[in-house]
């Protein structure tokens, strides 16, 4: 769902890693890619890559990270996204512009011999391909971790994966699963302690969180249908622009105020 800015919204409970020993966790698999995608790079923003060419950065990413959480008596399923809906057809279109934008920028970087801007805007120009994705999958059962391939959002899939009691909790630094119906998403899922800022060189600290859909809920004064209705209007994959003007503290008055999307659609 991509739910943009959600996150101004509400905090999550800080937890250790050892509270999460011998709990399962459904991981969007795509999510955490990027981020590897994106992290695990040299000194001129190049993927790492094996002497044949391929990349392994991501590789690199699931081996460590994953060795470390089993290590740590963590149960991971990795959950894939499947075709894509025809509904993000303009928010793909857009991401697509992006990383085209962030090749030229990183093109005349690389020219300049700014290597430290190249490496930032590298950032913005992964891209998951199909070896990839199949390379990453392959690692993944090596490592003897399940997977499942979802028919469409692999978020949704993890959430409904919850709901049946299958897992314990998604694994995302997205919120979207709290939309789907998960009531538990653990974000920072990380042994690191640190995260690289996105289009920066800069790092902060951070700390593995837990939300509770029910304590958030409860918290704004809202239903699960209501925070639907709210990042509707803040904006998500399947409606990018959201509202013009809207951000989420105003979309969280407007629905306290006229309690639905349609109400606020009609009397705003």
């Amino acid at each position: 769902m991509g739910v943009k800015n959600i996150r101004d919204l509400f905090q999550g409970s800080p937890i250790e890693l050892d509270q999460l020993r011998q709990k399962k966790l459904a991981v969007d698999a795509y999510n955490i890619i990027y981020q590897f995608l994106a992290s695990i790079r040299g000194y001129d923003g190049s993927l790492l890559s094996d002497g044949e060419g391929t990349v392994t950065s991501h590789l690199s990413g699931l081996l460590y990270r994953n060795a470390r959480l089993l290590e740590k008596g963590i149960k991971l399923v990795y959950v894939f996204d499947g075709k894509p809906s025809q509904l993000k057809r303009e928010e793909i279109k857009r991401r697509a512009e992006v990383k085209q934008k962030a090749r030229e920028e990183l093109e005349e970087a690389l020219e300049r011999g700014d290597m430290a801007r190249a490496r930032t805007v590298a950032q913005r120009t992964s891209k998951l391909t199909k070896p990839m994705v199949e390379d990453s999958k392959k690692l993944l059962s090596l490592l003897g971790i399940p997977i499942v391939e979802a028919p469409q959002e692999g978020e949704s899939q993890a959430a409904y994966l919850v709901q049946q009691k299958k897992v314990w909790a998604v694994a995302s630094q997205d919120y979207d699963s709290l939309l789907f119906g998960s009531p538990i998403l653990i974000r920072n899922l990380t042994l690191s302690g640190r995260r690289k800022l996105p289009r920066s060189n800069r790092y902060i600290t951070v700390n593995v969180e837990s939300y509770q859909q029910h304590d958030l809920l409860q918290a704004l004064g809202i239903s699960r249908k209501q925070l639907i209705d709210l990042s509707i209007l803040i904006g998500t994959d399947f409606n990018p622009d959201g509202v013009r003007g809207v951000g989420p503290k105003t979309a969280y008055k407007l629905i306290k105020k006229h309690e639905s999307l349609e109400n606020v659609l009609d009397k705003e």
